[in-house]
């Protein structure tokens, strides 16, 4: 329960220790690059900016007259549209429809609060990657675990995890772990009891390998025990706005977190679900979303590496993760007086201090302008 401060405010929860936000440290790089000449271009975030699809859209439209409650399950269709879309852009049969899909009201929903859900406290240990998505940590500091960044069982010494979390391809370094290394990954999760949870947001976005599920039977030995992936339709589908996501695997672990979400009223509204059944079933949207990032990608990666960064890994994902072998906080600042902001890889652990995250979701124009302004950086450089 809340604690109420001297001044009658309410305050966080006792031993909620949360950091701050850390997106408010880059306000004055944003202002220092809005004063460019051609203004402001973001690639700081991951927010999509290109059309929601029209088959979507229309959808949405025509389940608006939804005067009831929604499932907490979500519909036939839904989740059959999910497990359809598991089996023909990856070769997964083996998620139930019935009782292996859930969804979820956008992904980042379930990450905070499965260690929760789960009835994880402050004897427990959640893991996640050295470079993360800080929510996972958040996850686990808001049911009163711990959080340890470790990418290896050494690094765990003796503690014995609950929730494990892997991410491919990953955010922020685009990193794409093989079946193998995944497979090993089920494999010790199983050994120590802990579940292991594959964050899946990016997986249709591998460009320079291809993705593998932890739902594939390559990685679990067809067996789902013990394993769930959060998938997500923000960027695949334009649908950030729409917070449509679902969590798939262990039929037994989806009735318990189930189960819970009822009370909870954690439910996606009906038009939402009808929204995301025509977005999973179609497959032509995503591939031109795919072309479209492909060439932003391509146009950036090429302007980066000729004004002097360095990219590393960014076999997938979003995102290009960039480096000038310099503190983070200088690359931000020779960004920002192109007017160009991104990201400080600090925001994502320690091992992100020399690296830039730099997004592909802007429009072309956008990217476009970006990649001219490098080029006379490029050009001053080699002068």
């Amino acid at each position: 329960m809340a604690t109420a401060s001297e001044g009658g405010r309410v305050g966080r929860p006792a031993g909620m220790n949360l950091p701050a936000f850390p997106w408010d440290s880059l306000v004055p790089y944003r202002e220092r690059a809005r004063e460019h000449p051609d203004g402001l271009v973001d690639l700081s975030v991951g927010t999509p900016v290109d059309a929601t699809p029209r088959v979507v859209r229309e959808a949405l439209a025509g389940a608006a007259n939804s005067p009831g409650y929604p499932t907490t399950l979500g519909t036939e269709a839904l989740r059959a549209s999910a497990a359809g879309w598991l089996r023909r852009r990856f070769g997964i049969e083996t998620v139930d429809p019935v009782h292996g899909v859930l969804p979820c009201v956008g992904s980042k929903e379930l990450v905070a609060w499965l260690p929760t859900l789960l009835g994880l406290g402050k004897a427990d240990v959640v893991v996640h990657p050295e470079l993360a998505y800080p929510t996972y940590g958040i996850g686990a500091l808001m049911a009163g675990a711990e959080a340890v960044a470790a990418d290896s069982v050494v690094a765990l010494g003796p503690r014995r995890p609950r929730v494990i979390w892997v991410n491919s391809p990953a955010n922020p370094d685009g990193r794409i772990l093989p079946a193998e290394h995944l497979a090993k990954m089920v494999a010790w999760a199983r050994e120590c009891g802990a579940v292991l949870v594959a964050d899946e947001c990016y997986i249709e976005f591998g460009w320079d390998a291809k993705p593998v599920s932890v739902l594939d039977p390559a990685v679990n030995g067809g067996s789902l025990d013990g394993v769930l992936a959060v998938h997500s339709l923000s960027k695949r589908s334009n649908l950030a706005g729409y917070r449509a996501g679902f969590v798939a695997g262990d039929p037994d672990m989806l009735a318990t977190l189930l189960e819970i979400r009822k009370h909870a009223g954690m439910l996606m509204p009906g038009p939402v679900q009808a929204a995301m059944a025509a977005a999973l079933d179609d497959d032509a949207h995503v591939d031109e979303q795919l072309a479209r990032y492909r060439a932003r990608r391509e146009l950036l990666r090429d302007a980066l590496v000729g004004a002097g960064l360095r990219i590393d890994r960014s076999e997938g994902s979003l995102y290009l993760w960039a480096t000038r072998d310099e503190p983070c906080w200088e690359t931000i600042a020779w960004l920002a007086d192109q007017g160009i902001l991104a990201a400080p890889g600090e925001y994502y652990g320690p091992l992100g201090a020399s690296h830039v995250r730099v997004a592909l979701t802007a429009t072309d124009e956008r990217v476009a302008a970006a990649s001219k302004r490098l080029r006379p950086a490029s050009h001053q450089m080699i002068m």
